[in-house]
């Protein structure tokens, strides 16, 4: 009854503390295998096989535990664990989960076992429904849902940025733009000069079209050199709003939507942020004046820079969001933890993993990157330099919200 044996399994230990917590959204339970338990269960590992949470682990189901982990006094039998592994088989999991059965004596009292992998290849439906866990709940998942499990499953194939726009032409990438900046941004000066390559050669060799025989560009390549990339990519723009006051009801001083290719979208983002960035000069305290800033450009620059690469440009029209109030500044991008990176991991050195690999080799050509995997940190550490508290970072899985606090006054 065993599937798939590289699949990290629990220990017994393991499996009595998951027994024992009644919040885990990686545990079901049933005291038997009758009336609506089969359609319930069956809807438990289809939640656990989507692992929208994205724990990386092992669902488990319970047969034979009471709500409150204790036995239920069930007979194991050799039909009801048969009856269990059918789940994989039986046609209404697709695709077919990977499980294990096993019988466990677990609270001094035999059990049925079933642990669930997270899919390779989410979503998994039921009987033609995605089902997912919410908290200790189960749940059809909702249009967001489906699209974070769309893109877990892209994480192991072809990234979006990648993909050639069919509605496109070449004549929609800027030639001028990528023969004077963005080639020798990306080529040493010998190398182009020994270069014979064709126009559509080059623009092959750097991913901004999907190939010579079909030359159309990908996403990455509307993102960093199109005329109009939003023609294509609806999102792909960033909306700045500065508010006099502390909340969106009060009075706009200044707004802009940003488009364009990326050069020109983040040159005119950091145009709005110099220009607003209050500068203090003391010359009172020494010799030598001393001026700060309300925030410091560095730390803004890192965390703007970090929503437009990270975000998800995929079925939506939102763009990410810079809105400046009085007293913080608040960036909002769509598209939550990617890859490896999940809501627990988020901002640590040395978890990254990129959604548009591309588009972010992209903008490291274009000097937009210094290092891949250390904007947070770099944010983090110019914010305590100047004086500003650390940025708030409020992670769900739709959306990555950050919120910078101004330098206290002193």
């Amino acid at each position: 009854m065993h599937d798939a044996p590289s699949m990290h399994t629990y220990t017994e230990s393991e499996l009595e503390a998951l027994l024992k917590d009644g919040e885990s959204d990686l545990v079901e339970r049933k005291a038997s295998w009758d009336g609506d338990a089969p359609e319930k269960g069956r809807q438990a590992v289809c939640a656990f096989a989507n692992d929208l949470p994205g724990h990386g682990r092992c669902g488990v189901l319970f047969v034979g535990a009471k709500d409150d982990g204790t036995p239920a006094g069930l007979a194991i039998t050799d039909r009801l664990l048969l009856t269990l592994a059918d789940i994989k088989t039986d046609g209404n999991l697709l695709p077919p989960p990977t499980l294990i059965v096993q019988k466990v004596v677990l609270r001094g009292a035999p059990m049925a076992v079933v642990q669930v992998a997270p899919a390779q290849s989410p979503p998994v439906t039921y009987k033609g429904r995605i089902w997912v866990r919410v908290g200790p709940r189960r749940a059809i998942a909702t249009a967001q849902d489906e699209r974070v499990l769309n893109e877990r499953r892209r994480h192991r194939a072809a990234s979006f940025d990648a993909q050639a726009v069919w509605q496109a032409s070449i004549e929609a990438l800027d030639r001028t733009l990528f023969e004077r900046t963005y080639l020798p941004a990306a080529f040493a000066p010998d190398v182009l000069a020994a270069n014979e390559r064709s126009f559509e050669q080059r623009l092959a060799a750097t991913k901004m079209i999907a190939s010579v025989d079909e030359p159309i560009p990908t996403v990455a390549g509307l993102l960093t050199l199109g005329h109009r990339p939003r023609d294509f990519v609806p999102g792909a723009y960033v909306q700045f709003l500065r508010i006099l006051g502390t909340e969106l009801s009060d009075p706009i001083q200044d707004e802009a939507t940003l488009d364009g290719p990326i050069v020109e979208v983040l040159r005119g983002l950091d145009g709005k942020l110099a220009s607003h960035n209050r500068t203090s000069v003391d010359i009172t305290s020494g010799a030598v004046e001393q001026r700060t800033s309300d925030y410091p450009l560095a730390a803004l620059q890192q965390l703007v820079r970090n929503a437009v690469m990270h975000r998800t440009y995929e079925q939506t029209n939102a763009p990410v969001r810079v809105v400046w109030f009085d007293d913080r500044i608040e960036i909002g991008n769509p598209g939550g933890p990617f890859g490896v990176v999940t809501a627990a991991t988020f901002g640590q050195p040395g978890v990254v993993d990129y959604r548009n690999p591309l588009f972010a080799e992209a903008m490291r050509v274009l000097g937009y990157v210094q290092r891949f995997g250390v904007g947070i940190a770099t944010a983090r550490a110019a914010l305590a330099k100047n004086g500003n508290p650390p940025p708030e970072f409020d992670v769900q899985p739709n959306w990555v919200h950050c919120t910078v606090r101004r330098r206290p006054a002193r």
